[in-house]
């Protein structure tokens, strides 16, 4: 085996010229339709009776622990473990296969078998360390209170945005009843994955979340919620606060139904200026962090925002786990601003997946050793783009697997392990 600074093109830590695209984080729509349960030939998942806790909370960590759990937590592992935002979806002919069948989206993610099936599929082909549960960071508003429709040029649409006093009382607290197909899907999930992999959760963060709600949909201006800010701020502080406690309790909610880990997506934080993202996010993201943090203590959370370089040490003063890197920020540069008391989770622009296999090897090492040999989860820094080549995502994991960290002292302060291909 090799140190990874006898390579070349991999010997110092560089920044990248790829420039950023405002690309949604979420995993696309294809149109509404009406619910149905669906039966798959290849794989049958028999339910089992609802529950809000049928995996509780642990209150400490386990040797059994996904790698992936590990590094999060900043404790020692062999290699960095490694998974792909949007790591399930339309690049994946099988995935095309099924959409087809199933045209709607919204059956798709809110089926429990089709979830499931969607999930695994990546799992299957390419064997990453996170599984992510197919859904997206809307699915839980009917939960509580704000009904939406799935527009196939559009994509998604709320019909009674909330703009004053009389739209907050539609609010209600989340009901999990709605939303047992998510919680039935992690834990199936749980089961068919074991602890070869962590199964990973995820939610919109409420500034994000409230964009949708406010705009009355996508948006590329955000002019009506940051005017808002000003023109109606208590309005808005009433929709975020009860956006926060919903979704508090979703992330409890996917913990204890089988989540080892769950990441916030304030994909549309990076919108803000750095001070309005200080008074208008953060402190909703905090509350968030603080409740898990009480009820789930050892749930490692991950924070990540689409062009998040002005932010980051904001970001780090939430307290959650992981910051999620985009592919903007040069790896180097966001471990030296974040210190090596926090993990990270990034960051290949995922173009690469579309530039020769050598390459996009070198530039897989690159981001590891920029980042160190502890407290990092390898990802790209947004999801897989749709034409993506299989072949690239299977040698992206493959690469990832073949790293490993030669050695861990006691005193890791003494001696760095480190990274042999």
């Amino acid at each position: 085996m090799n140190s990874l600074s006898s390579f070349p093109s991999v010997s110092c830590c560089c920044s990248l010229s790829w420039k950023s695209s405002n690309s949604i984080v979420q995993l696309g729509f294809l149109g509404n339709g009406p619910k149905r349960f669906f039966v798959f030939p290849k794989r049958k998942f028999t339910p089992t009776k609802f529950s809000r806790a049928s995996v509780s909370c642990s209150s400490s960590s386990s040797s059994s622990d996904p790698l992936l759990v590990k590094a999060a937590r900043g404790e020692p592992v062999e290699r960095p473990p490694a998974w792909m935002m949007r790591q399930a979806g339309r690049y994946m002919a099988v995935y095309r296969k099924l959409a087809e069948k199933y045209p709607s989206f919204r059956d798709r993610s809110e089926t429990t078998d089709l979830i499931v099936e969607i999930s695994l599929q990546p799992w299957e082909a390419f064997h990453p360390d996170g599984v992510i549960i197919f859904s997206d960071i809307l699915t839980p508003l009917p939960a509580f209170g704000v009904p939406f429709d799935i527009e196939e040029v559009r994509g998604p649409v709320i019909q009674s945005p909330i703009l004053s006093e009389e739209g907050l009382k539609a609010l209600h607290p989340i009901d999990f009843e709605k939303l047992q197909f998510v919680g039935e899907s992690l834990r199936i999930l749980r089961q068919e994955v074991g602890e070869q992999a962590a199964v990973l959760g995820f939610v919109g963060a409420p500034w994000t979340i409230a964009t949708y709600i406010v705009e009355g949909g996508t948006t590329r201006t955000y002019t009506t919620i940051k005017s808002m800010c000003h023109k109606a701020p208590h309005i808005l502080k009433a929709l975020l606060s009860h956006l926060a406690d919903a979704i508090s309790e979703y992330v409890v909610y996917q913990v204890e139904s089988g989540a080892h880990c769950v990441q916030i997506f304030d994909s549309w934080g990076g919108q803000l200026p750095p001070d309005m993202w200080e008074l208008w996010s953060k402190p909703y993201i905090d509350k968030i962090v603080s409740v898990v943090r009480k009820r789930c203590p050892e749930t490692p959370l991950v924070l990540y925002i689409n062009g998040n370089g002005g932010l980051l040490e904001r970001m780090k003063g939430t307290g959650v786990d992981v910051i999620g890197l985009d592919w903007t920020v040069d790896m180097a540069d966001g471990r030296n601003r974040l210190g090596n008391d926090i993990s990270i989770q990034g960051n290949v622009d995922p173009a690469y997946l579309f530039s020769t296999l050598p390459a996009l090897t070198d530039e897989i090492k690159r981001v590891v050793k920029c980042a160190g040999p502890r407290g990092h989860i390898l990802n790209l820094g947004h999801g897989v783009l749709v034409g993506t080549p299989e072949a690239a995502v299977s040698h992206f994991f493959d690469v990832a697997r073949s790293l490993k960290f030669d050695t861990f002292v006691e005193d890791h302060a003494k001696e760095k392990p480190k990274l042999v291909v």
